[in-house]
């Protein structure tokens, strides 16, 4: 029998809007134990360096700064979670560290996550786990989602089918048929709330649309979401995947000429419509819809997806999951099952053409103990 591990997850998203920390207690299989988490946002200078980064394609001394950076705010965010659970760090087996992706280019075999894992793994004093995509990408699969597995592992007790919305920069959806690996489907649906972002940040020099309040004050352009409608991904049968900025141009083309409320209403109308179109391949109507990510926030986005889904929508929390958290926990999920070498991909998820495991692991050098520490008990188990 497996031990049960403690692992630590670090996720920053599309949204680049900061960095998320969790702890779980995981035997790779089954989660045992889940929290505390917390989140740091990217100080505002390291946000625009990294929003500069996007897109990309040869590393060079400007990358590797930024990288150097990012990776050492990263652990910075780690110790203070470990601070705040009151454990050191040989209380933890592993850290799974997502990166912050500047390309995603499933279609010619590319992704970068940027972010230093033995730096990071120095750093803590930890074993870590980085670089999650590249081989499911090499191997002709998508390289994202990476998160159904955890999805499925938490929904083991609820009823399925399933839908779990993730609406970070991008969104992303995973359908749980069953309890079995093969019973998944995941892809990406489209917009999440990267568009938005870009929008409101332009208009107003806010970060985001807090609450939703200037697409509340909008009217929905419904000739542009239509000719939105009509771009080729929808059609195309998943899995699929995107990059953060895949939309920008034809989001430009459709709203550039709205008023900033009008924008923002219809940019919300996108994000719901991308969800709507991406039920059409599910294998049967989900009985819920379960929403994570930071669009779960805005009201304007959930009462749109209310009207446009015929099931319940309600945020993770109903289910006792911490929407904030969940894929920082994925990530430590993932990070254990990629030591013990267990699949994290399949092709129902990414189109790889085989389960697939996934990252490199970074030992810490001078780690002397052992290559798995037990884990803590002042974790809470569920």
């Amino acid at each position: 029998m497996t031990d049960v591990l403690q692992s630590l997850g670090l996720m920053s998203g599309t949204s680049l809007d900061g960095v998320d920390a969790a702890l779980i207690l995981t035997d790779g299989t089954r989660i045992l134990g889940r929290g505390p988490a917390l989140t740091r946002p990217y100080p505002l200078p390291l946000r625009q360096e990294l929003r500069a980064l996007l897109g990309a394609t040869e590393p060079n001394a400007a990358v590797a700064a930024i990288e150097r950076e990012m990776t050492l705010f990263h652990a910075e965010v780690a110790t203070a979670l470990l601070a705040t659970a009151g454990l050191s760090a040989d209380r933890v087996a592993v850290v799974g560290f997502h990166g912050q992706t500047i390309l995603h280019r499933p279609d010619q075999r590319r992704t970068w996550q940027i972010g230093d894992g033995a730096l990071l793994a120095r750093r803590l004093g930890i074993a870590v786990v980085n670089d999650f995509r590249s081989a499911d990408v090499a191997a002709g699969g998508q390289g994202a989602p990476l998160v159904p597995v955890y999805h499925q592992a938490l929904a083991r007790d609820l009823e399925r089918p399933l839908a779990v919305l993730n609406l970070g920069g991008v969104g992303n959806v995973t359908w749980i048929g069953g309890a079995e690996a093969d019973a998944l489907l995941a892809f990406d649906t489209g917009p999440g709330n990267a568009l938005l972002d870009d929008w409101v940040a332009r208009h107003t020099g806010e970060t985001c649309d807090r609450d939703g309040r200037l697409a509340s004050r909008g009217t929905v352009d419904a000739q542009a979401v239509a000719a939105f409608a009509g771009a080729d991904y929808f059609s195309r049968m998943p899995p699929k995947s995107l990059d953060r900025d895949d939309f920008q141009a034809l989001a430009g083309r459709l709203v550039g000429s709205l008023s900033p409320a009008d924008g923002a209403a219809t940019l919300v109308a996108f994000t719901v419509e991308a969800v709507r179109l991406a039920a059409a391949h599910f294998p049967l109507a989900p009985r819920r819809w379960l929403v994570c990510g930071g669009g779960r926030h805005n009201p304007a986005i959930l009462a749109g997806l209310r009207r446009a889904l015929d099931r319940p929508v309600d945020p993770v929390e109903v289910v006792g999951w911490d929407g904030d958290a969940l894929e920082a926990e994925a990530f430590a999920f993932l990070a254990v099952r990629s030591a013990l070498g267990l699949p994290q991909t399949w092709p129902g998820t990414t189109g790889v053409p085989q389960p697939l495991t996934g990252g490199r692991l970074n030992r810490p050098i001078s780690s002397a103990g052992p290559a798995f520490p037990p884990a803590s008990a002042t974790m809470r188990r569920n």
